[in-house]
């Protein structure tokens, strides 16, 4: 990015300098095509993921010059809120999907829906995360895109909480569109990308205007952080595995002196795949606002659900879905390539300080 700062240059300009930055752009389309599996002709660069959302979330697509109708979303009941609202769907064309009490989306009924679904109004879509937000659980979304295709749908995947963390292919996950953030890979806020698993099917463009990315989204890209984006799909893309199986040693290890210093905290998606980075965790009696202060007290930085609400801290829309009460809550760990056994140890102190208050006042009452 501070290499940028020294192309002045428009990527759309035909000038020397306005070619300099459209090469930038393509090199990092390239990066954030790779670190998905994709074709770099089928990156569109957004704000970020919401923005991604509402961008494919669409009733109105084309196959080529001709109009294509989708008539219905529908979305598993533990997607993120960007998904959740419906992006450009009214109200009445959402449909959600029940999950299993682990968290996982309950195949059985999206089958059941969708062969209820009326094709004569239009084709179904289908949303469904590869990791949760909240949890960090696994999603069966190669199978959930069988049962789509086997229904003449589309099938979007959120893989926000995936890339960097676990490979992933848009070929092998059956996907025909995918979105992500590059802040969740350690690049820059404010830029995200859709992805595209071909070119001649492609919503309405949400942002009109000059015409850029190829007409899908207009506007001057956000240069800077686009390099930056590419940059950090390159390092995200690399030693995925190694990388990842550190993190997951250190979460595991994490969880283990959780239960030895609590041994009724829950842990929320324990005994189905998760991604490795992700603890999300009740300590019964304790809230998850109360908790989250007492952490941060501590030093530590956690989040009651997830980070993208404005600040919010309320009842977790996933807890319920998974048919938990609620109303404690549930606090989230997030691990990172920099995450060392020092401050895992850290983590663990707090922990047990504040699960030994929570004992005693417990006694107390």
């Amino acid at each position: 990015m501070m290499t940028a700062l020294d192309l002045p240059g428009n990527a759309s300009s035909v000038h020397n300098e306005g070619r300099a930055a459209r090469s930038a752009v393509d090199r990092a389309r390239r990066q954030v095509a790779t670190l998905v599996g994709a074709e770099p002709t089928h990156v569109t660069f957004t704000s970020g993921a919401t923005e991604a959302a509402n961008h494919v979330l669409t009733p109105n697509f084309r196959m080529g010059k001709s109009p294509l109708a989708v008539s219905r979303l529908y979305v598993s009941a533990v997607e993120h809120p960007a998904v959740r609202e419906g992006g450009r769907f009214a109200a009445d064309q959402v449909s959600e999907v029940a999950v299993t009490p682990a968290g996982i989306i309950d195949l059985g009924a999206l089958e059941a829906m969708l062969q209820a679904h009326d094709r004569s109004q239009g084709l179904p879509m289908v949303a469904v995360m590869l990791v949760n937000n909240e949890t960090g659980i696994l999603q069966p979304v190669a199978d959930a895109a069988r049962i789509t295709h086997a229904h003449g749908g589309l099938m979007i995947c959120d893989v926000t909480q995936a890339v960097g963390r676990m490979p992933v292919d848009i070929a092998a996950l059956d996907a025909d569109f995918l979105f992500f953030s590059s802040h969740k890979i350690g690049g820059p806020k404010g830029v995200g990308a859709l992805v595209s698993r071909g070119e001649v099917l492609m919503p309405a463009p949400l942002i009109r205007g000059g015409g850029q990315e190829k007409g899908h989204r207009s506007g001057t890209e956000n240069f800077y952080s686009v390099v930056g984006f590419g940059a950090a799909a390159e390092f995200a893309a690399t030693a995925i595995t190694e990388r990842n199986e550190a993190i997951a040693a250190l979460r595991d290890h994490l969880e283990r002196e959780m239960r030895l210093a609590a041994a009724d905290v829950v842990i929320h998606g324990a005994d189905v795949a998760r991604a490795p980075n992700t603890s999300f965790f009740t300590l019964p009696g304790l809230k998850a606002e109360t908790g989250q202060i007492a952490f941060d007290i501590e030093g530590v930085s956690l989040s009651a659900g997830s980070a993208c609400s404005s600040g919010k801290v309320g009842e977790s829309y996933v807890l319920t879905a998974m048919g938990q009460d609620p109303k404690t809550g549930a606090l989230r760990i997030s691990l990172g390539p920099e995450t060392t056994g020092d401050d895992i140890a850290r983590v663990i102190a707090a922990f047990a300080r504040i699960a030994g208050r929570r004992k005693l006042a417990d006694t107390a009452a």
